[in-house]
């Protein structure tokens, strides 16, 4: 299930206190769990109890919405806490955290470096996708220093595939170099010069 934003019906809910809803994150039921996250939804001083929620919880509906209600939060804090689900085995988890975290793209810049020079390779090809909603000379330095370096094909083709769409023409010299470098491989030359061609055809800079 797509994670969406969800309609603000007041941060804590009519007549019920910061507390309760704390409370009933641990409850046994999870349509209770279900709606103390959506009432914690924006309120910074939930974040640690949202974020030990996360790491137990099971039901994914329930873990929506607390990724919901932390991308409501959407501070460092909420972006530190929804990081690792970008590891998680669960596909459904990571389109989720992926969701959430694009809907706070000046929160989640600062870790954008790191999460791009991670050690596994599937973070950086998901870390891609959270550098669509930067702005585009931002998006374009950031992606542009991954393909400097990047060795892994796959790595390269999904930062190719968003210089593609947000990339600004100060890309071209660094994906010309990625071409070269990695001239054997059978699919990176091609999707370098359809990324050029878009980028020279659309942007000027």
């Amino acid at each position: 299930m797509p994670l969406v934003k969800r309609e603000t019906t007041g941060p804590a809910g009519a007549g019920q206190d910061l507390s309760a809803h704390l409370a009933d994150l641990t409850n046994i039921d999870p349509e209770a769990r279900w709606r103390a996250a959506r009432a914690l939804g924006g309120r910074a001083e939930a974040v640690p109890a949202l974020a030990v929620a996360l790491g137990e919880e099971q039901v994914a509906r329930v873990r929506e919405a607390i990724m919901t209600a932390l991308m409501r939060v959407g501070n460092a804090a909420s972006v530190q806490v929804l990081l690792p689900s970008l590891r998680s085995q669960d596909a459904a988890e990571r389109a989720a955290a992926i969701e959430a975290l694009q809907a706070m793209p000046a929160a989640v810049q600062p870790f954008m470096a790191a999460l791009l020079a991670d050690h596994e390779a599937d973070v950086r090809i998901l870390a891609t996708e959270l550098v669509r909603n930067l702005p585009d000379a931002d998006a374009t330095a950031l992606l542009c220093a991954l393909l400097a370096h990047e060795a892994h094909p796959n790595v390269c083709a999904a930062a190719i595939e968003v210089l593609a769409e947000v990339g600004t023409q100060d890309a071209i010299p660094a994906l010309e170099a990625c071409a070269r470098r990695l001239a054997d491989s059978p699919f990176v030359p091609f999707a370098v010069s359809a990324a050029i061609a878009q980028i020279s055809g659309t942007r000027q800079g």
